[in-house]
């Protein structure tokens, strides 16, 4: 049974692979038959090769930075920023994990807004 370090350091390297493009191990992570759901366009993509394979032939330049990675168990957290083409998308990945891989996840994607004036008094900006 793969320890939370162990877990954490192979969500790492996905996020290191997606940003270099390697394929190959952006994908090592996931179960054969695991499942990727995207909420936001209705999406479902069944198996490791399907899921890597639309993410490959993804067209735009994409780069990823991870602000944070949070779980425990079977359950992980990244929140991302990916950047396509130039622009920036806060992701959200749910990962659940069954014997050291990803067997399930869900991915929701927003893009940034500015704060309404009537919450500038209150917030503070956040790190990065």
């Amino acid at each position: 049974m793969p320890t939370e370090n162990t877990i954490k350091a192979t969500i790492e390297q996905h996020w290191l692979a997606s940003e270099r493009g390697d394929i190959v191990a952006e994908h090592a992570m996931y179960a054969e038959q695991a499942v990727l759901d995207y909420p936001q366009s209705g999406e479902r993509f069944r198996g490791r090769e399907t899921i890597a394979a639309q993410r490959g032939e993804h067209p735009a330049d994409r780069h990823f930075t991870v602000l944070r990675i949070t779980g425990g168990g079977a359950v992980w957290v990244s929140e991302c920023v990916i950047t396509y083409d130039g622009a920036p998308t806060y992701s959200v990945s749910i990962m659940e994990f069954a014997g050291g891989e990803v067997t399930h996840e869900t991915q929701y994607f927003a893009d940034p807004f500015d704060a309404p004036e009537s919450r500038r008094a209150l917030s503070e900006g956040m790190p990065g």
